[in-house]
């Protein structure tokens, strides 16, 4: 019988953490070995309030991240470190850190795993809009997510333009003028050149919509998570392949649709 893939959760005792360590003790291939945090939620696994002492002594083989950024990006480094498997789902890092984590895979040859979305029917809708993209030209994004979210735009969107700035291979996206602005903002920003809005409310999980616009005609592509759950596939997925890998991969399309990895 083939041995449990041991899992360590950083941010355990938040609300995505809590969702993914109840996922990970029902799969019947994985199971937790430590769950780290600041405070402890009365799920019944061993808890650490320090990154290293978790992978010391729990010896993990991937570790599943849902902090925030600064702390990810310092918990992946650890990780790969010891030759633990990180895959974050925590959005917000930077360039630099993504650079740093992607240098420190490649030397190790340990595998890393970033998504700015784990619900399959997000990475269905980024896909659909990249497919989209090199035939409309008017484009916006709008993001929907609850009011404790606390970057801006999500990572899905951001995510999203880029994908869709790559599929129009140069071309930009046309962006319609607007001569007289009586609300500073209100055309939302601007990434790599494609508009995008952010909504925080209560009351929403993580949404988004994107609406191509062409003569007599809209495309609107949505996707919707109503609740942690729908995250958690691609989740399992995430922390199932990324030990097969021998470098960082971002994206779940990549694992998907067996894309080849250029990251």
């Amino acid at each position: 019988m083939a041995s449990l893939l041991k899992i360590a959760v950083f941010g355990a005792a938040g609300r995505m953490g809590q969702a993914v360590v109840d996922a990970v003790t029902a799969a019947p291939d994985m199971v937790v070995v430590a769950g780290v945090d600041y405070a402890s939620s009365d799920q019944d696994i061993p808890w650490f309030t320090d990154t290293s002492d978790a992978i010391e002594m729990a010896n993990p083989d991937v570790s599943i991240d849902f902090t925030v950024a600064d702390a990810a990006a310092r918990n992946a480094l650890i990780a790969i470190e010891s030759g633990v498997s990180p895959v974050i789902g925590t959005t917000g890092m930077s360039d630099a850190q993504v650079v740093a984590i992607r240098a420190a895979s490649e030397t190790s040859n340990v595998g890393a795993f970033v998504a700015p979305n784990f619900a399959i029917g997000a990475v269905l809708m980024m896909e659909m809009a990249r497919l989209a993209a090199p035939h409309l030209d008017h484009v916006e994004l709008i993001e929907l997510h609850h009011d404790q979210k606390i970057d801006a735009p999500s990572g899905t969107a951001a995510r999203t333009a880029e994908l869709i700035v790559q599929a129009r291979a140069g071309r930009p996206a046309i962006d319609a003028p607007t001569e007289k602005f009586t609300l500073e903002g209100v055309r939302g920003g601007a990434h790599d050149g494609v508009r995008v809005h952010s909504v925080r409310l209560p009351g929403f999980v993580a949404h988004q919509e994107v609406i191509f616009g062409a003569l007599g005609q809209t495309l609107t592509i949505r996707h919707d998570s109503t609740s942690r759950e729908s995250f958690m596939p691609g989740v399992l997925l995430a922390a199932r392949r990324v030990r097969e890998q021998e470098r960082l991969v971002i994206g779940l399309e990549h694992l998907l649709f067996d894309q080849d990895i250029e990251e």
